[in-house]
């Protein structure tokens, strides 16, 4: 199953601890959706806004098990459109936290997924944009 990650999900090996084998990974993009932190991570819906993470294909109990955990039960499915750096796209299910789920903070969170973006070589100016949430 195809699945679009863009929190802390995206790191291979955080998912590899969890028993979780990702394959065919790569960078990519969603246009009119923008990152926002809470206690954890989501995509909400902005006109303008573009959001980045990994594409990767999973097995479907995998995903399954993964989001039966509590911190991200909360979470739902929906099939976005997501852009590869060749151009092409692809259909892919992306769990995003419902708007009103989304509350507080958190400035761990925020500064381990900048130290994950940066490492994936996301592109600065959405760097800046995980960086709103540190300060």
């Amino acid at each position: 199953m195809r699945v679009f990650f863009y929190g802390l999900f995206m790191d291979e090996k955080l998912l590899a601890e969890k028993g979780v084998q990702a394959r065919d990974s790569a960078v990519g993009s969603v246009d009119g959706y923008a990152l926002r932190i809470g206690q954890r991570a989501t995509l909400t819906k902005d006109q303008g806004a573009q959001a980045f993470g990994k594409l990767m294909d999973l097995a479907a109990n995998d995903l399954t098990e993964l989001y039966s955990e509590e911190s991200v039960a909360d979470y739902l499915p929906e099939t976005l459109t997501i852009s590869l750096d060749d151009g092409s796209t692809v259909a892919a299910t992306c769990y995003n936290l419902p708007e009103d789920k989304v509350e507080g903070a958190n400035r761990d969170y925020a500064e381990a997924l900048l130290k994950l973006a940066t490492k994936l070589g996301l592109p600065n100016a959405y760097l800046l944009q995980i960086r709103q949430f540190i300060e």
